[in-house]
This record gives C-alpha cells, structure tokens and sequence, in this order.
C-alpha cells in the first residue's frame, strides 16, 4: 500500500456507499433493510484488512503477487494501450507486442490466477492502480453474489433473517479471506450466484432467464477459477432437485414407489455432470483426483510441519480408496478444527474461535433433537440436506487437500455459510416442532377438560 491508499480510499469509499443506499431499496425489505449496510461494511473492513495483514504481518503473498502484474498491466496502458488491452484478454499466447511485458508476469500462463489479474486490471483503470480501492472493488463483487446467497435462503425461511445474515456476513474468516484481491473473493461471490440462480431457475422455476443467466455467469467464474467448487456444488444439487420434485407427487404410495428411481437419477445426473464439467482438465478429472489430492496434501503438509500448524488426517496413497479411508478425519478438520489449543497465530485463532462455535451448535443441535431425529429432520428438508451435503463433500475436497491450517482456513469459507444456515434451520424447526407439540397438549387437555364438564 502506499500514499495514494491514503487519500484515494476514503473517496472511492464514500462513492461506492453512494451506490449502496441507492440499490439497496431495490434489494431488500423492511427486515432485510438493516443488514444492508453492515454486511457491505465488514466485507469493505476485510479487504482493507487482508491487504495490512499481508503486508505488515505476513511480508508479502499473492494479494501482493496479483497486484504486481496489475502493475504491469498498467504500466503498458500508458506505453502501449494496445498492448495493455491485448494483455487484459490474453489467453497465454505469445504476441510480440506483449512479450515485453508477459516476459515478466510469472502468472502469464496460469488461467486461475491470470482471471483474477485481469479483474483487478481492470479496477485498476478506474482507480489510478491503487491498492486499497481495488480491494474495495473485490470486495464489492463477492458482497453482490453474498446478498444473492442470502436472499435465497431468506426466500425458503424468511423468519431467520436475522440468524441466516449472521450465517452469511458476520463470520469473521469468510469476511477477511472473502473480500480481497483473492481468488477466494471472486468464488464465494460466484457461489452465491450460482445458489441464487440454480434454487430460482430450478427449484422454484420462477425469473428463469435472469436466474438461468446470472447463475451461468457465477458458474463460469467458478470454472475459470476454482472448478472444485462447483464440482462439489453439482451433486448435492441435483439430488435437491430430484427431492424436490419427488415431493411434489400428491400420490403417497407414488412418490414413495419413485423415491428411490429419483435419487438413482440424481446421483447419476450429479456424476456425469462432474465428469463432464472436468473431462479436459486433467487436475480435476475424477481418475485423477486420488493422485492429485497425495501430491497437494503431501506439498502443503510439508510447507508447515514444523511450524506446528500441519496436521495429519491419514495415508493418502493416491487412490480414490484412501480418500474414502480418510473421509471422515477430513469432515471433522474442515468443519471442527483448527481447536483452541491448536492455534499458533492470530488468524487461526480466530479460525479455533469458529471452529468451536460450529462444535457446539452441531452437538446442542444432535443433543436436544435426537441423533435419529436430527437425521430425519436433515432427509426431510430438501433445503437442509442440500446445505449439508455440499458442506460435508466440500469438506472431503478441502480437508485431505490443504494439509494444514493455514491453507485450510482459506479454502473452507464456502462451505461455512452453508453449514451454519443449515444448523439454524434446523434448530428453527426443532424449536417449531416444539412449540406445536406443546400447543397440541394444551389443546387436548382443554378438550378433555371439556368433555369432563
């Protein structure tokens, strides 16, 4: 960051909130209205933040490495403004006229990253290639998708507007590693689109060229950028859509005959899908994954083992058997750990803080309802099982990957809204059911009462 940050942001910063009161009648209600604000702040708080923490904490990191091709990519619109524009819609080619510029970008070739570069680029024209309003731009993108997730859970339960936007917004890791130059702000962004145009498109089937298109436009970014995330999306729903329809038979006897031709369907739809979406990119293709996630899990691992922030779930020898072995230490590190005690730093401390959070949420939540109850309140919710299912193989994906939890803090952030909507719905409905158990008691014993008169 430099001088420029200084007088430049509290001016961008007052034109973008200028922007954001007057969308936000358009986007929210009488309920909704309140948390606007508050949550486009804590993503405009995260990105300012990440970028101090990676300068004055860590001493440098890829927020740092994107903005130093941006710096390129700006030096060029004021040498060659063909060369800059050739170099915002490269595609790894070689053109004499950038290889002056693309002999120094280290991420010249990289599709993932270089889409993150060229989104920042672009900023950078608006912005005189200043840091801190590039942030608040990233910042501005992943907040958009973000209200679109929660408009569409608030859409299914509009009474927990309040725990579904804590669920959301406030989680502290989401709204530090969500909101800055980072691949992570533009994914969970994305995501958020992708949720709000499939349950609009698909489920509800109402809107559906708007939500056909913006959940397209989320799910390519997600392609471009982390594809896994939307391979991990895919399965789970698709089998929501197959419930969903399988509810909608009034006759009892037939949907049950049909239930589980449904779920056949879905799994196999989800599968193909996967298969498909990854048949050219070798990183992800399914007959690779085992190798892929040894190689990843074994690098990382390595980078931090005697840092004290490594962790060990179980041998991964680059089957697809051994990440099933290991499949559920993989779940309870992504969704419960890092611990307290495992923590080394500020960062996964804060992790630990919501690590235990979820801990005590998901056994309250088992304790007071029931295992069996629990589990058939989750089958019973099409919604829920959804939230859950993505969490849990997202949290296979991310927690035999990461191989430590440095890596793993950042990498699990989409799945975390989604598990904590989920938890609170369920606690909703449990305390629903409740209220309706006790009511009905009352109800009876006034009857009877009565009758005895």
């Amino acid at each position: 960051m430099e001088l420029k940050d200084l007088f430049l942001t509290p001016i961008y910063l007052a034109f973008f909130y200028a922007i954001a009161y007057a969308v936000r009648p358009r986007v929210t209600n009488i309920f909704t209205r309140k948390y606007f604000i508050p949550a486009l702040s804590v993503k405009f708080l995260g990105a300012i933040a990440l970028g101090l923490v990676y300068q004055f904490y860590y001493g440098g990191g890829d927020t740092f490495n994107y903005t130093r091709h941006v710096d390129i990519i700006y030096r060029a619109f004021g040498e060659s403004p063909t060369a800059a524009i050739k170099l915002i819609f490269a595609h790894g080619e070689f053109d004499p006229i950038t290889a002056p510029y693309t002999g120094t970008m280290y991420w010249y070739k990289s599709t993932t990253e270089y889409f993150v570069i060229r989104i920042a680029a672009v900023a950078s024209l608006l912005s005189f290639n200043t840091y801190s309003v590039i942030a608040l731009v990233f910042a501005g993108l992943s907040f958009s998708g973000m209200w679109a997730m929660y408009l569409t859970f608030i859409r299914a339960y509009p009474l927990l507007y309040k725990r579904l936007a804590i669920a959301v917004f406030f989680l502290p890791s989401v709204f530090f590693w969500g909101s800055g130059i980072m691949k992570d702000s533009l994914c969970i962004g994305a995501l958020g689109w992708v949720f709000y145009g499939f349950y609009h498109a698909a489920v509800l089937k109402r809107n559906i060229l708007f939500s056909a298109t913006v959940g397209l436009l989320g799910a390519y970014v997600l392609i471009t950028v982390k594809v896994y995330i939307l391979l991990s999306f895919m399965p789970p729903a698709l089998l929501w859509v197959v419930i969903e329809n399988n509810r909608r038979i009034k006759s009892a006897t037939l949907r049950t005959i049909l239930k589980p031709f449904f779920l056949l369907l879905g799994v196999g739809a989800g599968y193909l899908g996967a298969t498909n979406l990854t048949s050219e990119d070798e990183r992800f293709a399914v007959d690779k994954i085992g190798e892929r996630t040894k190689i990843n899990q074994e690098y990382l691992y390595g980078l931090t083992k005697d840092q004290g922030s490594a962790y060990n779930i179980g041998t991964i020898d680059g089957s697809l058997g051994s990440i099933v072995t290991v499949a559920p230490q993989a779940v309870a590190v992504s969704l419960f750990r890092p611990f307290l005690f495992e923590a080394r730093n500020p960062v996964m401390l804060l992790s630990a803080i919501e690590a235990t959070m979820f801990i005590y949420l998901t056994v309250m939540m088992f304790y007071r309802t029931g295992i069996f109850k629990s589990f058939k309140q989750i089958a019973g919710t099409p919604l829920v099982s959804f939230c859950f299912l993505f969490a849990i193989v997202f949290a296979i994906g991310v927690g035999t990957n990461s191989g430590n939890f440095g890596t793993l803090v950042r990498y699990k952030i989409p799945l975390m809204p989604f598990y904590l909507a989920a938890l609170y719905i369920m606690q909703f409905q449990a305390n629903n059911a409740k209220k309706l158990s006790r009511f009905a008691s009352t109800e009876k014993r006034a009857s009877m009462v009565a009758r005895a008169a």
